[in-house]
């Protein structure tokens, strides 16, 4: 599941909190975890605050935790916490060519009911679920 590493980043992380949602991590942890640097965690986990997901608090045994039970928090919380979008926006069509203006119109309205359909299917799997073994 490494397509998007935020996502995926923020998904592993926020399953592993979902197991133990009062206790705190640090960014260090959470990168020596997920094998990443704890700079890239804080700008992921940032956004997950500002978005309400996450408590972050400072000093000695401070870190992150969730900020919500985890049967509360879905897929599409965090997805859309992290601005994410299935497919990268549509280059400007050329003016000059009826055919490539027609396509990326068609291509956008596609992809946005993909958009759509894929974020209600996120908000039905919370991140309690989504933890849970598989079989």
């Amino acid at each position: 599941m490494k397509r998007n590493s935020r996502l995926s980043l923020a998904l592993h992380t926020l399953g592993h909190m979902a197991g133990h949602p009062d206790r705190m991590r640090t960014s260090a942890e959470i990168a020596a975890h997920a094998d990443t640097n704890p700079v890239v965690v804080k700008r992921v986990l940032g956004r997950l605050r500002a978005a309400g997901l996450l408590v972050a608090e400072k000093g000695h045994a401070g870190g992150w935790r969730l900020a919500h039970a985890p049967e509360t928090i879905t897929l599409a919380d965090i997805y859309l916490a992290l601005d994410e979008r299935l497919a990268p926006e549509a280059e400007t069509a050329d003016p000059r060519c009826a055919v490539e203006h027609a396509l990326e119109h068609r291509m956008a309205a596609v992809m946005e009911d993909a958009e759509k359909a894929l974020v209600a299917r996120l908000a039905t799997m919370t991140i309690a679920e989504a933890r849970e073994p598989v079989g």
